[in-house]
């Protein structure tokens, strides 16, 4: 299906729908029975690229590198985000995983809050390594990691997303 073949019409109703029956105010929603992201994990082609782009393009710092238990001569990596949040990664040294797609279940983008002094900072180190990037609303960086995961780094605070509160 295509976006020409799509009536937004009742896309938009089924959205409204869906809203008016789940979306409960501020006030009457239960609390989360989760404590946060402990971490999401990624698929690497090759760590130290994969370390290179993380820790010395982004400033994220690596927090630990161990054997993937699942799968003998993989590796296990984790970057430190921020908040206790953690970005891990995947080798699977030997198996054809085959290039980065989005298919349905998997990921469309991992967005990470970055304060606005260090989201320009950040800009200037993807454009200074030659990554492209694209900006959206004043406070958006999309752009794609070495196996093409797409991300994107975002100066609204936690919680927020261009202006609207979604927590």
């Amino acid at each position: 299906m295509t976006e020409s073949t799509v009536d937004l019409d009742v896309v938009a109703a089924a959205r409204e729908r869906i809203r008016s029956t789940h979306l409960r105010p501020v006030g009457e929603r239960p609390a989360s029975t989760a404590r946060g992201l402990h971490h999401t994990a990624l698929v690497s082609s090759d760590v130290e690229q994969t370390v290179r782009f993380y820790q010395d393009v982004l400033g994220f710092p690596l927090t630990e590198l161990i054997e993937n238990r699942d799968y003998p001569g993989s590796s296990h990596f984790f970057f430190d985000i921020g908040n206790s949040n953690l970005l891990a990664f995947f080798d699977f040294p030997g198996l054809d995983v085959g290039p980065y797609a989005e298919v349905l279940g998997g990921l469309h983008h991992v967005a990470i809050s970055v304060d606005p002094e260090r989201w320009e900072a950040l800009r200037q180190r993807l454009t200074d390594a030659g990554v492209e990037h694209e900006l959206h609303s004043g406070v958006s960086i999309y752009f794609r990691d070495p196996d093409g995961a797409r991300l994107e780094l975002i100066a609204d605070p936690l919680g927020e997303m261009y202006g609207e509160h979604v927590l």
